[in-house]
């Protein structure tokens, strides 16, 4: 071995250990197939975040031996690079898999996906390359002056071999389809090794499900009426809104059951009045109803009394025909087709909170205004 050769590898194995034993978190990244313009550009990109060291792989295991992150060794694959940093391990290889270079077609690879060519102008100018782009058979046509594409078209299937033809056209057009993104195959942190498969993490997907079990905790919380601030608002509301049709239901007067009430009756009226055929006056047919509610006989001396009690004219006729309309009308059944539904308990999927639409501020003064008022509700139905 020549003397400067010994000197070099003495010199970089020392800056390895000495990378190797400052570095927090320590990756390690196979090279394969990456080209050197995909190093220029991580480099470029995790400036400050990362530093890249690429070396020979002997003296990677070397340096890496005896060390904290000598575990790491086992990922050493012919040529790899070390990666030196003190960023969260699955914060540093999100970073990585936004970097993408995109390059060129080569001709006999695989499509790793479908490869498009979109319709429109090419910006070609006429001659060679017309024929070019025809023989990767694509509509080309001369128009305007310039070569133009007739439709969109799908020049290569995701797993067929891309032709030189195809290669060829796709490098006229400066369509670029292949994605080369440089994945470390596994970090250390000097106690734990986080090897790629748990590194990688689909942000969407980890958003979704995070969503869901949201969802299905404030449910599993409402329907158990387990008190959190997030549900705290909507149990109370449920309480009120079932204390209302308790007091609805066992006819206790207060401003918030009495308009439901009345709603009830007048619609139990309309119901009644559209039974009957020869009385439709109101007052005639609210005296029928107060007989009914109470038990009492419908006849024609009943109704007068009370139509006389609250100073109303007796027309005898009318009571005469009330009473014997009446008597071909089931009432009870009458009012029950008329009943009014009573507002239900919200439901918790429908109604759980949506954080992210509504201001922090505004929530705060809603769920404090929401809380006043239910709590009031509840107040005034049970004393």
């Amino acid at each position: 071995m020549r003397s400067h050769t010994r000197a070099w590898k003495e010199k970089e194995l020392e800056e390895l250990k000495k990378l190797i034993g400052e570095s927090e978190i320590l990756g390690i990244a196979n090279l394969e197939r990456v080209p050197a313009s995909m190093l220029q550009m991580l480099r470029s990109s995790l400036a400050g975040k990362a530093k890249i060291k690429v070396s020979k792989k002997r003296l990677i295991l070397k340096a890496l031996k005896g060390s904290k992150h000598e575990k790491l060794a086992e990922y050493v694959r012919n040529q790899v690079a070390l990666i030196s940093s003190s960023i969260d391990p699955f914060e540093l290889y999100a970073m990585f898999r936004k970097n993408v270079l995109r390059t060129y077609a080569k001709p006999g690879k695989k499509a790793t996906k479908d490869i498009v060519v979109p319709a429109g102008d090419t910006g070609l100018a006429p001659g060679p390359d017309l024929s070019v782009l025809k023989q990767a058979g694509l509509p080309a046509i001369m128009q305007g002056g310039k070569i133009v594409i007739q439709k969109d078209t799908v020049v290569v299937k995701e797993g067929e071999i891309i032709s030189e033809e195809v290669a060829s056209a796709l490098m006229k057009l400066d369509i670029k389809p292949e994605e080369i993104c440089l994945l470390p195959s596994a970090f250390s942190d000097g106690k734990l090794i986080y090897p790629a498969d748990v590194l990688h993490i689909d942000t969407d997907k980890f958003r979704e499900e995070l969503a869901g079990a949201y969802r299905n905790a404030f449910n599993l919380a409402f329907n158990a009426g387990y008190i959190t601030k997030e549900t705290l608002p909507l149990l109370i509301q449920k309480a009120v809104l079932h204390a209302r049709a308790l007091s609805i239901n066992a006819k206790i007067f207060n401003k918030y059951a009495l308009p439901y009430i009345l709603a009830e009756a007048h619609s139990a009226l309309q119901a009644l009045i559209n039974k009957l055929t020869e009385v439709k006056e109101v007052e005639y047919v609210y005296a029928a109803l107060l007989l009914h509610s109470a038990g009492k006989e419908i006849d024609e001396k009943s109704v007068s009394e009370i139509l006389k009690a609250a100073g109303i004219e007796v027309d005898e006729a009318k009571v005469k025909a009330l009473v014997a309309s009446l008597k071909e009308v089931n009432i009870d059944e009458a009012i029950q087709q008329a009943a009014v539904p009573v507002a239900a308990a919200p439901q918790a999927a429908q109604q759980a909170p949506q954080q992210e639409e509504k201001k922090e501020e505004e929530k705060k003064e809603e769920e404090a205004k929401s809380e006043e008022e239910a709590a009031s509700g509840l107040s005034a139905l049970f004393g």
